[in-house]
């Protein structure tokens, strides 16, 4: 079954698809999230309800439009270019994540979020495919 959720911030706002991982599971099982976003070079971050350890899928390079689940500050994170920790063209984030889904399109729509902005999470409006 995909699981498709809806990413809002100070009018921006994409679909994205949760992969299949405890704690995309975990993610998901806590939707709809409200928080208060942050942004640290060309990623946005915030915190949600969920606290897992790094896991199978953890990574400290990311891809563009990859989400991760930082566990240091419980937050999920949105990647869409360089951080301040990035050598070249990579994306690196501050430490290791928790790779839990792909942004749907074109992720550098959120560069124009700003830290401060609130931050909605929910699932996505789409009818769910029963399990093939």
């Amino acid at each position: 079954m995909e699981r498709r959720i809806m990413i809002e911030a100070g009018g921006i706002g994409s679909e994205a698809t949760l992969a299949e991982s405890e704690t995309a599971q975990a993610i998901w099982d806590s939707l709809p999230i409200e928080s208060t976003c942050n942004t640290w070079g060309d990623e946005v971050y915030f915190s949600i309800p969920v606290s897992v350890p790094l896991d199978e899928t953890a990574k400290e390079i990311v891809d563009m439009g990859d989400l991760g689940y930082w566990p240091t500050g419980n937050a999920l994170c949105i990647f869409f270019g360089p951080t301040p920790m990035s050598r070249g063209d990579e994306i690196r984030p501050a430490s290791a994540v928790n790779i839990v889904g792909k942004i749907i399109g074109d992720p550098k729509v959120f560069k124009k979020v700003s830290s401060g902005t609130t931050v909605h999470v929910k699932k996505a409006d789409v009818t769910q495919q029963g399990d093939t």
